[in-house]
């Protein structure tokens, strides 16, 4: 599979399928291969062969369907193309593995979780045939999701394995068929027909009493008795013995020495207002309401180990009385279970974050007091105090949520009901099992849900939902609704209702609510005008609904409170509407509410990225040459080559580069082994074996604060400088590209000298910058040093910050002699490739002979009042003409003319012998560039060095195409020799030499052929084509056999 589709070893093979793909109207039948990050088809039918590689992170909707052109077909889509596949031996298993991939693909792009094989999996007693051990462990987590969610468990609860099999339950005194659930901590029990009866046994409180026996297989636990306080073996101290509420009764509230005290129980007992209503009619219904509960505790078990049944849903609409709402709240949401597995967690995390400052912490500061500020709980230290412990305790347990609003509202409800640390174990339930997704940056969870409710509305209230989508009001109320369970929208007594039921039946509950609410006023909405009016109906009707049975003082309702000229507002009394809901949405199911949710989370999440791609493309147009279009192709390729680095990388390094609290801009950074890939791929420049160096130079360049990453901002900035601009431009990003820091000083071949060179000039230069600051800035930098929270300073240098520079090119330092070389060896490389490859190399090599003679002349003008002073302390012992007639220079001087004969004999006979030709071109190369005024390059006359077969053409030419390994050790060669040549003809680096980007400039400017060669234009999108098809390369074979392939 492998080598079939061009994949490296660690992408892995979960399964494969043999199956039908439409194109067009043939059917071309082959096998689909289904691994961690790809979906691949292949298939060689009568002499055609069809492959297909897409990526799961490309899928935006993944469908099972069937229609009269596509009987029982899978629909693949992504954002170009839509794809069908057919005829499979057993569609349910192979769409279920392709959801369950395509999940962990969104997952990756939505949190940077991405696949980790799970090694504990046990190894199956017969060997399974055609069966990964990648499809068995995505088989478990399938199987362990469905488990936990069924039943509340905790995240790291994993199913051991499940039975056929009845349960006695003493309540009816019935054996009722159902399933046996085992895992490491827990046996459950869920019946078949949905609400007869769900058990949940935690092993940490439970021993058998009897072994099963073989002849009844029977299996006696010690649940006889309803009543779990009276079994003899729990301790006293167990929580199916007593209720959590009492569990925890007395355990000392305050977590932190100096803090305000916290109360051991609910707020709301607390801060109860002496009403004459817990004596009246109110009061006597709260107290039956007790009593059946107190009826249920007795018949059906209270505790973890309750018998949930239809009777418990049912006492649950009815309203959950104030005195038992924390402890079943509790138990409903299967926090109970973290709390007590967990002790002392909450107050170890309290202790850790008290005294800590960060972003979170800030926003928790900043909403503290805008939770529920009519109750009078949070209108005091004591309440305040608590849902900050309760929040910051939070965002250190979970960073990547961190805060987001809306928590502070849930929070502050189930701090009325319940202690600190039963708040913070529900609110972990809430954030990370029951609504997930739902508080983070992005709200991810809440749209999902959102995406849910517009079809169900679609499915439920057809008229209605064409109405609503024209007005955009959908969008609009669902994320207040759901993002704080109508707390905020609703009054306090009877949204709490609805969190009561929220908490027994999950976002089903929700939903069915919420279309409720609509259909109750689908009249209105249908004759409404605009967003505004909507917005209107929706909320008078949301502010009147009521609790008439609540027994606590009515708090005010800041939500605005709409009403309708002179008529009195229609009062809504909440257990009727959620009456009303169970009659006509009833039907709603879980399962299919989770199937929903991942349709809806690939359309969610796959419109982020769009719209972070809008964003990001948005940010960087004013400043870059390309068009948007041309942007968001590139955006698309950079954002893959991070994506594959996730998860082809060999470290995991990659993923945590990835912030999502950073701006979209920030989120995706590619290392300098990444940037080579593309720039290989898409550069108009391509230098053959020296396009890595060049790519290593330019990511040095753009890598301005020195962290070996850059964003795609700073990717596109180097791609336009090559791409867009006129030659002046261009030619500016290759000069800089040979300069520091762009260029290495250990690429060259004189490293020390370099070094050196490049030392004394930096050092010089930023002595005398510093001076300058120093006498320029000295007070401000005193200021800043003893006054650090002076913001006037770090105003006036972020103001210089975003000044914009423009870099002139008197800008530009001056090039060395070494740094010269390297760019005539860039140039050559370059031009290697091109159809007019003679022209551009008898061009550069005119260019670059004019350009060592302008930089032997300006040395001599530069260097002039230096030799004077140094001949007066010498005693006027040798005069400059004689210092530059040298005996090196003689040497060199004789070596080039003896030479130069014997290489132009050569060069017509044996045309292109590289290896004698490459010696002889050094050799004269470093003749030219030697000190003194008779080099044989200056006596050549105008005419013969424009000749196309003179040697001063053809020895700069081959300059560009040596590499380190090339040179021989005879060859001198300036800027390039080595030890053994340095000792034999004593010539040294010249470190006077220079070039400006002026005089280069004007040189290039000369000849036709560099000028059309740089203004050349180059279409990118034929480029990142290209680049894709190169990805997508595969090595077909004639002999094609199945095993190998599916190998």
């Amino acid at each position: 599979m492998r080598k079939q589709f061009g994949m490296p070893e660690v992408e892995k093979l979960v399964n494969y399928y043999s199956c039908s793909y439409w194109k067009g109207r043939v059917p071309r039948q082959g096998w689909l291969y289904l691994t961690v990050n790809h979906l691949c088809f292949y298939s060689f039918l009568l002499g055609k062969e069809v492959t297909l590689v897409i990526q799961w992170v490309d899928v935006t909707q993944l469908e099972k369907n069937a229609t009269l052109l596509f009987p029982e077909c899978i629909k693949v889509s992504t954002r170009d193309s839509e794809l069908y596949f057919s005829m499979f031996l057993n569609i349910n298993e192979t769409f279920k593995l392709m959801e369950q991939l395509a999940n962990i693909a969104m997952r990756q792009l939505l949190d940077n979780e991405s696949f980790l094989q799970d090694k504990s999996l046990p190894k199956p007693r017969k060997p399974l045939k055609n069966i990964s051990a990648l499809k068995r462990d995505l088989d478990a987590r399938a199987k362990n999701e469905c488990y936990r969610a069924t039943f509340r468990l905790p995240k790291d609860e994993c199913l051991d394995g499940h039975t056929d099999c009845t349960l006695w339950t003493p309540f009816n005194k019935m054996h009722i068929p159902g399933q046996m659930f085992v895992s490491n901590n827990y046996i459950c029990f869920a019946s078949k027909a949905e609400e007869a009866c769900h058990l949940i046994i935690p092993l940490r409180e439970r021993t058998p009493s009897k072994k099963p026996c073989s002849s009844d297989r029977e299996w006696k636990w010690n649940l006889a008795d309803p009543g779990c306080e009276e079994v003899p073996e729990l301790p006293s101290s167990s929580p199916l013995a007593v209720s959590p509420t009492s569990a925890l009764s007395n355990q000392p509230g305050n977590f932190c020495a100096g803090e305000v005290p916290t109360a051991s129980q609910g707020l709301l007992k607390l801060f109860r207002r002496n009403s004459e209503e817990l004596l009246g009619s109110k009061g006597a219904k709260e107290k039956m309401k007790e009593e059946s509960w107190n009826i249920h505790f007795f018949e059906y078990g209270r505790g973890m180990c309750m018998y949930r049944t239809a009777k418990t849903r049912e006492l649950v609409q009815k309203g959950i009385p104030e005195n038992l709402r924390g402890e079943l709240w509790l138990l409903f949401s299967g926090a109970w279970n973290e709390m007590v597995t967990h002790p002392g967690y909450y107050a170890d995390l309290v202790e850790k974050s008290m005294g800590k400052y960060n972003l979170a912490t800030e926003e928790i500061e900043r909403d503290l007091h805008r939770s529920m500020p009519e109750h009078p709980a949070f209108q005091n230290e004591l309440g305040i105090a608590a849902l900050r412990r309760v929040l910051t305790a939070y965002a250190f347990r979970n960073p990547t949520i961190g805060y987001c609003q809306a928590m502070n509202i849930v929070t502050s409800v189930l701090l009325l009901y319940c202690n600190e640390e039963e708040a913070f174990w529900l609110l972990v339930a809430l954030c990370e099992r029951m609504l997930p997704d739902y508080y983070n940056t992005r709200v991810v969870g809440a749209l999902v849900d959102q995406g849910i409710f517009e079809e169900l509305t679609r499915e439920y209230l057809p008229q209605l939902s064409e109405k609503m989508q024209d007005l955009g009001v959908i969008s609009t109320i669902s994320l207040s609704w759901f993002l704080t369970l109508f707390l905020s929208v609703m009054p306090f007594e009877s949204a709490v209702v609805i969190v009561d039921c929220f908490f027994y039946e999950g976002i089903k509950f929700i939903l069915q609510v919420s279309l409720a609410i609509l259909d109750a006023n689908m009249e209105k909405l249908l004759q409404c005008c605009d967003e505004g009016e909507a917005m209107t109906i929706l909320g008078r009707y949301l502010d009147n609904v009521v609790n008439r049975q609540s027994v606590s003082p009515p708090i005010p309702h800041l939500h605005a409170l709409l009403t309708s000229g002179d008529d009195p507002p229609l009062e809504i009394d909440i257990f009727e509407l959620i009456k009303t809901s169970y009659e006509k949405f009833s039907n709603l199911k879980a399962d299919d509410i989770e199937q929903m949710r991942f349709k809806q989370r690939l359309k969610v999440i796959q419109s982020l990225e769009d719209t972070a791609k809008k964003s990001v493309v948005r940010a960087v147009s004013g400043d870059i040459g390309f068009s948007i279009e041309e942007l968001e192709e590139l955006y698309v390729v950079f954002k893959a080559k991070y994506l594959m680095s996730c998860y082809w990388g060999n470290n995991r390094a990659a993923a945590a580069r990835r912030d999502q609290s950073l701006p979209y801009l920030e989120q995706y950074r590619i290392d300098m082994e990444q940037f080579k890939e593309l720039f290989i791929s898409l550069t108009p420049w391509s230098c053959g074996a020296h396009t890595p160096v060049l790519a290593g130079r330019l990511f040095r360049l753009l890598d301005e604060n020195r962290d070996s990453l850059i964003n795609f901002k700073e990717f596109v900035t180097g791609m336009s400088g090559m791409y867009h601009g006129d030659l002046t431009e261009k030619l500016k990003v290759l000069y800089k590209l040979h300069l520091p820091p762009a260029l290495n000083p250990e690429e060259t071949e004189s490293a020390l000298e370099a070094t050196s060179y490049f030392t004394e000039d930096v050092t010089t230069e930023e002595t005398q910058e510093d001076k300058g600051r120093r006498n320029e800035n000295g007070p401000e930098k005193e200021e800043k040093g003893t006054s650090p929270q002076d913001y006037r300073y770090y105003l006036r240098m972020w103001a210089k910050e975003k000044e914009s520079k423009k870099e002139t090119i008197k800008d530009l330092p001056k090039m060395s002699q070494e740094q010269f070389i390297e760019l005539c060896k860039t140039l050559y490389n370059m031009f290697s490739e091109d159809p007019v490859e003679q022209e551009l190399y008898h061009a550069i090599a005119t260019v670059a002979s004019l350009l060592l003679r302008i930089g032997e002349v300006g040395k001599k003008f530069s260097n002039k009042p230096m030799r004077k002073s140094e001949d007066y302390k010498a005693n006027n012992t040798q005069d400059p003409v004689s210092e530059e007639e040298s005996p090196t220079s003689e040497q060199s001087q004789n070596s080039a003319v003896e030479q130069q004969p014997q290489a132009d004999h050569e060069d017509k006979t044996c045309g292109d012998a590289q290896p004698e030709k490459t010696q002889q071109e050094n050799q004269t190369l470093g003749d030219v560039s030697g000190e003194g005024q008779g080099s044989p390059l200056q006596l050549l006359s105008d005419d013969e060095t424009k000749d196309d077969m003179s040697m001063s053409s053809y020895s700069m030419v081959s300059t560009g195409s040596l590499q380190c390994e090339d040179i021989a050790d005879d060859t001198v060669l300036v800027g390039c020799e080595g030890s053994s040549s340095a000792a034999r003809y004593g010539s040294t680096i010249d470190t006077d030499w220079s070039i400006s980007f002026e005089q280069i400039l004007a040189s290039m400017l000369t000849e036709t052929a560099l000028v059309n060669y740089f203004e050349k234009k180059v279409d990118i999108l034929q480029k990142i084509k290209d680049q894709k098809k190169v990805e997508r390369q595969f090595s077909s074979s004639s002999d094609y056999e199945l095993s190998s392939v599916s190998g």
